[in-house]
């Protein structure tokens, strides 16, 4: 096992709304706090004490946020980890119930047992920018289902609600488009980002605040790896002599939407995708796997793009 220290001690914290449980591993020792600001600042300090390894944490909605940030003002090495991965560990270890003292140490197993590696949360620029993007996408989501609610309304004092509705989340969203503007606009390494983007023809600004605000790891990994994190690299599904059919899954299904809809545009009116997505589909290819494939092709090309710092060329070259 990799170590950053003398300590191989593991740490798993069950983050709750009103609680955080703790497990250490691999002493089996637990102990919780209260989950504010006094809980997690007592808690911080005897792990600093500790000096673990890592400390694991589950993505929970943004409630592992303000523990992260306490454990990194003191230098306790943490990561932020899928919950779905460690459940399937558990399961694989056969440990099948469930409490918050289990989950502790079911946690602190996993970051033994996968030597999890310390990741520290992005910048505060880049939180309140990927903040401002997921509210946005929330207010789309509530919009669009408001405005199919209104196509099977007759009552009119029920349209008139669901107007009023509708007419406060377009302000809301148009809001927000200028406060990302703005706030893109004024963070020089996010402009930049941007201003690479923004060239490739089927790239929308929408797309690119995703980009900047959910993929910080664009430009900095293989064309395979981003792929994976992304979810769209190819997973093979075979068995013995039978070949099964390629499928993508998992990965970050709020850039995955974005780059869908940017490659939608790409395949219309960018000639490289256009002649790529009509040379798939003129194999026998189905539409969906073309699709797929020119969505992977932009990534690589943004990836490339971002990594060289070069703008959109109609020869861009693909990345290594």
């Amino acid at each position: 096992m990799k170590s950053t220290g003398t300590s191989a001690v593991v740490v798993g914290i069950d983050v709750s709304m009103e609680r955080l449980d703790l497990g250490v591993w691999p002493s089996q020792e637990t102990f919780s706090a209260s989950n504010d600001s006094q809980g997690r600042a007592q808690l911080a300090k005897r792990l600093a004490e500790l000096k673990p390894r890592i400390v694991v944490m589950e993505s929970t909605g943004g409630m592992e946020v303000p523990m992260a940030l306490e454990l990194g003002e003191l230098g306790v090495p943490y990561r932020i980890v899928n919950p779905r991965q460690v459940r399937d560990f558990a399961k694989a270890k056969g440990i099948l119930a469930k409490t918050d003292r289990i989950d502790s140490l079911v946690l602190a197993q996993f970051a033994q047992a996968m030597e999890v590696e310390p990741k520290a949360l992005p910048d505060a620029a880049r939180r309140e920018l990927r903040a401002l993007v997921m509210r946005r996408a929330q207010l789309v989501e509530t919009k669009n289902a408001e405005q199919n609610r209104l196509r099977g309304i007759s009552v009119q004092r029920v349209r008139k609600s669901v107007k009023k509705s509708i007419d406060w989340l377009t302000r809301e969203i148009e809001s927000l488009d200028k406060e990302l503007d703005k706030t893109i606009k004024n963070n020089p390494q996010f402009d930049a980002l941007r201003g690479i983007a923004i060239s490739v023809p089927g790239v929308g600004e929408k797309t690119v605040q995703m980009l900047v605000a959910c993929l910080p790891e664009l430009g900095t990994l293989t064309r395979q790896k981003i792929s994976a994190l992304t979810g769209i690299a190819p997973l093979n599904n075979d068995s013995g002599k039978s070949k099964g059919r390629r499928f993508c899954w998992g990965g970050r299904a709020e850039v995955r939407s974005a780059l869908y809809m940017a490659t939608l545009v790409a395949v219309r009116f960018n000639p490289v995708f256009r002649s790529m997505y009509g040379r798939l589909c003129a194999k026998g290819k189905l539409k969906k796997v073309a699709l797929v494939a020119c969505m992977r092709k932009l990534l690589v090309i943004l990836n490339a793009m971002v990594r060289d710092q070069t703008p959109w060329r109609q020869t861009s070259p693909a990345a290594n």
